[in-house]
């Protein structure tokens, strides 16, 4: 709502222009591989990329150097501002000024009387002074009977007799000033141009009223109109503004002086008045009893049109039923010493209502779509460049990374796409090697070359038991080295080259992550999810013809798909069930050739195993039962030629010697590592066992 009345309020001097792109303009083009970065960790931990953006939006982010400021921070700047005029100001100057304004007129007339009372008396005339001193004190007893109140003094001094020609100036044109004041604020006309409203502008103003009160009315009769089907609110609230557009241009064409918005349809005209009346009804909620009945006095002295003060009640209640949330009801305690006088008041709440318009915004923004209903301009008024140019940036996040096919809106909700899947293996991988040599990540590197599949486009001389994939050009080339030249050229068995092939050693791995609540609990489950998206990474763009499979296990175990990988959670129940684990992982790995693996992280003893009835049992401290099932797993997977190396993170006792049991029986590895260091260990560890696989099969 704040963008829409500000977008208003601006009106047509502060247009937009668009012109080609020529390299000289400033724009917020930074890099989305470097954001979606920053969500990595988000994403891994939850899976749900609305809730990433919700958190990046709060907390800010850092792209390409430069800082963009979070919603949080934004939202203590408001309250600090806020605050701070809260702090300074006093409202008690909207009727302070006023009271001083009148003990002013009343003093000069009192010394008029003065001088009026010492001039007849020094006349010498006994009878004028006599006549004279009988009016002195008479109107001096009437200043003296003035009411306390601000009201009552005002209707005194309209029947009283002034003897100062200045003080009755002065007094008149207090007067006409509190009626335009009053008018002004109590009909919401708080306008620059309309700073001197005369009789003529408050008989518009009250036709402007009741022809406001018209179209209102008209509005709601097409509202009825419309169908119910269209619940969707602005969407209904355009075609409302299409149907009375043209009463709304009359309207503009008679009384477009009083809103210097330039509001361009009736649904933006109504959203400036609504916000007008209330500032108003905010201050008068923000003062004292005492001052509140002053300048409730005051109107009904100096505003005594029935008619019109009908009409401003009218369209108060209707706007008050259109907009509930525009703040009607808010009130500001304010503690300063420094008095506002009627207009600056007025102006201070139009501030500070639009500091809360602003901040109810951001704390509701769910999405970056949101803050496009953030005016710019006004927020750029209320806290600077940084936090405006940080707002626009930030409510293009979703469209950024929608171009950068990383995200998709489905029915409403945003999801990753298979794209964002792999990036964030690939950030993963990269966070988790980058304290390793690039050297060493990834390669195949090779120490014995031999018979295989793939082409390494290299030669050697032939061997027996060579494939005879004879390379021609060397071969015969040899032969010419071999004889120095001639025709027909003799080949000799010596002079056979033939080209080295690759071979093709194949890797197939489960993963099986613990999804047990520990997990969460003892900060576990993030750098394991990491890993699990980073081997899921480096297998699919290093090693593609190898299979990775992943398992997750708490309770109960069940296969995870990699595209699931990034909105995996932990479970919430007890149970580490190792059992039902290596059971699906021996199933995976049984329907893949090559060397086979399983890669275990977790940070407790098995406590849960599926019966012969497939239901989990649960207990803690482990049964002996859940052990032995556990056991008898490892030993089915030992001889099918499963190695089984197991990463633990914070392991106990118990948990230390029971996996080096499984290690003594399957001959796979132990790492007693720390979340920190988990990463680098399970992959620095696989590229390894790459690398020795590939080692053994060369010749």
């Amino acid at each position: 709502m704040l963008r829409r009345w500000r977008r208003a309020r601006r009106g047509s001097s502060h247009r937009v222009a668009y012109s080609r792109w020529d390299g000289t303009q400033t724009g917020f083009d930074f890099s989305t591989s470097d954001l979606f970065a920053q969500m990595n960790d988000d994403l891994l931990y939850h899976g749900d990329v609305n809730a990433a953006l919700r958190r990046l939006l709060q907390q800010g982010f850092e792209v390409d150097g430069q800082q963009v400021q979070g919603l949080r921070e934004m939202m203590e700047e408001l309250r600090r501002r806020r605050q701070e005029r809260l702090e300074q100001h006093d409202l008690g100057g909207v009727y302070d000024d006023i009271a001083q304004e009148l003990r002013d007129v009343v003093d000069m007339e009192r010394d008029a009387l003065d001088d009026l009372a010492a001039s007849a008396a020094e006349s010498g005339d006994e009878r004028r002074a006599a006549i004279t001193t009988e009016t002195v004190d008479q109107r001096r007893f009437q200043l003296d009977m003035l009411p306390p109140d601000l009201a009552g003094q005002i209707k005194d001094l309209e029947n009283y007799q002034f003897t100062s020609s200045e003080a009755q100036q002065r007094f008149d044109d207090l007067v006409e000033q509190l009626r335009q004041q009053l008018m002004q604020n109590y009909v919401n006309q708080m306008t620059d141009g309309m700073n001197n409203l005369s009789p003529e502008d408050l008989a518009r103003a009250k036709d402007m009223m009741a022809e406001l009160n018209s179209l209102l009315e008209k509005r709601q009769t097409a509202d009825e109109q419309l169908s119910p089907d269209i619940d969707d609110p602005a969407e209904r609230n355009r075609m409302l503004d299409e149907r009375l557009q043209s009463d709304f241009d009359s309207f503009m064409e008679r009384f477009g002086d009083f809103f210097p918005e330039n509001p361009r349809t009736l649904s933006e005209l109504l959203e400036v008045m609504a916000r007008r009346m209330a500032a108003m009804s905010a201050m008068m909620a923000s003062m004292t009893p005492e001052q509140r009945a002053q300048l409730q006095g005051l109107a009904e002295q100096l505003l005594q049109d029935m008619d019109l003060r009908w009409q401003v009640d009218q369209l108060s209640q209707n706007l008050q039923a259109m907009f509930p949330d525009a703040g009607w009801d808010r009130s500001y305690d304010f503690s300063g010493a420094d008095p506002l006088d009627f207009a600056s008041a007025a102006q201070m709440m139009q501030e500070l209502g639009d500091l809360d318009q602003l901040d109810n915004l951001l704390r509701s923004a769910n999405n970056p779509g949101a803050l496009a209903e953030v005016d710019i301009d006004r927020a750029r008024e209320l806290l600077g460049d940084e936090a405006a140019q940080s707002l626009e940036q930030m409510a293009d996040l979703a469209k950024l990374l929608e171009e950068a096919g990383l995200i998709e809106n489905r029915e409403g909700r945003l999801e990753l796409t298979p794209r964002a899947i792999r990036r964030i293996g690939q950030n993963a991988l990269s966070d988790l090697f980058k304290k390793l040599q690039q050297d060493r990540v990834g390669q195949h590197t090779m120490e014995m070359f031999g018979g295989g599949h793939e082409r390494e486009y290299h030669t050697k001389p032939y061997e027996f038991g060579d494939p005879f994939n004879l390379d021609i050009e060397r071969t015969i080339r040899n032969a010419i080295q071999r004889t120095g030249g001639g025709t027909p050229v003799e080949l000799s068995s010596e002079d056979f080259e033939v080209e080295r092939t690759e071979n093709i050693v194949r890797s197939s791995t489960v993963l099986m992550l613990d999804l047990s609540l520990s997990m969460p609990m003892r900060d576990n489950f993030l750098p394991a999810k990491k890993v699990a998206m980073a081997l899921h990474s480096l297998i699919s763009s290093q090693y593609p013809r190898d299979f990775l499979g992943i398992v997750g296990f708490s309770e109960v175990a069940r296969e995870v798909k990699p595209e699931q990988l990034p909105e995996v959670s932990w479970d919430f129940v007890y149970g580490t069930n190792m059992q039902h684990g290596f059971m699906l992982a021996r199933q995976m790995l049984a329907r893949h050739s090559g060397t086979k693996q399983i890669i275990m992280v977790t940070d407790g003893e098995p406590t849960a195993h599926v019966d012969e009835d497939g239901r989990p049992f649960f207990s803690y401290p482990p049964a002996r039962a859940t052990v032995e099932k556990t056991l008898e797993q490892v030993m089915r997977a030992t001889r099918e030629g499963i190695r089984i190396n197991t990463f633990m993170l914070d392991a106990t006792s118990y948990l230390t010697n029971f996996i080096e049991q499984i290690s003594k029986m399957n001959g796979g590895r132990a790492f007693f590592t720390t979340p920190e260091t988990l990463g680098d260990y399970v992959l620095v560890d696989f590229v390894e066992h790459k690398r020795k696989l590939l080692g053994s099969r060369r010749h």
